[in-house]
């Protein structure tokens, strides 16, 4: 099984797990022929810290680019040219390790446009995003057969023609010139190298891959709270579509965090401040509870189950005594250990549910003496790295890595 030991790191929660961190401790082990992105476009946000102090937030990079490491971004991407740019010349223009499907979709300054202008009209009822467009982007293409793709880069005029039906939708809403537009995206074209889907599968007999999630499973597109998710699948479905066979690591911390809107049963007033999250102007402020093993069960559950574990921030029980884990909610007096799934796309339960969430609370809470022992026996899933601190020095691997 899984011979060349390619790997799948997934987010359980509602994202800001540590995956980036993670990602590039595996990388640090041994050869690694690719990071494959899998899933989400430039508002990931993966924080990874060198032993020496640097750091990066890794978006549509691959958090193995630190060791020389090259991306794939593979057809189930948002891949957004302006951001990558920018991205690009905060890590010194690393495009030789870069490599792009050319059906994944392009974001453009006019999605994201549309996109910040449907959060502000929603006022107090954001249902949460990174204001990137990303969203817009996915949704633009259910309904336009002629949405850019990276490979239309590679044709001026059908390039041109794509992104002008793209400004005429969308137009009023940023000041973005077609022109500029054009240019910057042809200049993306010359400087990444577009390949076709077949490319994953030359990855994976060259060697060991590690396929990098970005988001979390609780706000998948159909296994979210409904409608407090993303237009993305988080799970391991499109890992699965490209590979068939990987270890399925599920990355938890030791406390439940989320940004922004959205049902959060265990959240709690600890004191666990953190250098790299805050209150952004489009994701809201970042919120912290106890662990909450019900959701993250669920999670498990809905991502086809886990392999392995990744636990991460092993360190935050020690900074705050009155950290807990939940192993159980209250609602209308009776007690609720098990989020059962709905139907697979069935947006209808998946909002029912969200009401449901939105009025329980915590029910049993205990500390226990070894956090990452206890989440391994509430998820039925063996530890396969602890994480005390920020750095790949700051981790352990539990099992012989593969």
């Amino acid at each position: 099984m899984n011979p060349a030991g390619h790997v799948a790191v997934v987010d359980l929660g509602y994202g800001d797990a540590g995956k980036g961190t993670v990602v590039d401790a595996i990388c640090a082990t041994g050869p690694v022929t690719a990071v494959i992105r899998f899933n989400g476009g430039a508002q990931a946000a993966h924080n990874v810290v060198t032993p020496q102090g640097r750091h990066h937030t890794f978006a549509q990079f691959g958090s193995g680019t630190f060791q020389g490491v090259p991306t794939h971004l593979s057809r189930f991407t948002v891949v957004d040219p302006l951001a990558l740019a920018a991205e690009a010349a905060a890590l010194g223009n690393p495009f030789h390790l870069l490599t792009v499907d050319g059906d994944a979709l392009l974001a453009t300054p006019w999605h994201r446009a549309a996109n910040q202008a449907r959060e502000r009209r929603r006022g107090r009822d954001r249902h949460g995003s990174c204001g990137m467009g990303v969203g817009q982007t996915v949704e633009y293409a259910l309904g336009h057969a002629d949405a850019p793709r990276v490979r239309d880069v590679l044709s001026p005029a059908r390039l041109r023609s794509r992104l002008a039906a793209v400004q005429a939708a969308f137009g009023p809403l940023a000041a973005a010139p077609l022109d500029d537009v054009v240019d910057a995206f042809l200049a993306f074209g010359r400087a990444v190298r577009i390949v076709d889907s077949s490319y994953v599968g030359v990855l994976l007999d060259a060697g060991r891959c590690v396929f990098e999630g970005a988001q979390g499973v609780l706000l998948d597109e159909w296994r979210g709270w409904h409608p407090y998710t993303t237009w993305s699948t988080t799970t391991f479905d499109n890992v699965a579509a490209l590979c068939p066979d990987f270890l399925r690591l599920g990355v938890v911390r030791t406390y439940t965090t989320r940004h922004g809107a959205g049902p959060f049963v265990t959240e709690a007033p600890l004191e666990l401040p953190e250098a790299h999250n805050g209150v952004g102007e489009w994701q809201g402020e970042f919120r912290v509870g106890h662990f909450d093993a019900v959701a993250h069960r669920y999670a498990a559950e809905v991502a086809g189950g886990v392999d392995a574990l990744a636990v991460t921030h092993l360190d935050a029980p020690a900074r705050d005594p009155r950290l807990r884990v939940c192993t159980s909610y209250e609602l209308d007096g009776a007690r609720w250990e098990r989020i059962v799934p709905a139907p697979p796309r069935d947006l209808g339960r998946q909002a029912a549910l969200t009401a449901l969430l939105a009025r329980s609370r915590p029910g049993d809470l205990e500390r226990p003496g070894d956090f990452a022992a206890r989440i391994a026996d509430l998820l039925d899933a063996p530890v396969f790295l602890e994480s005390h601190g920020p750095c790949r020095t700051d981790k352990r691997f539990r099992v012989p890595v593969l």
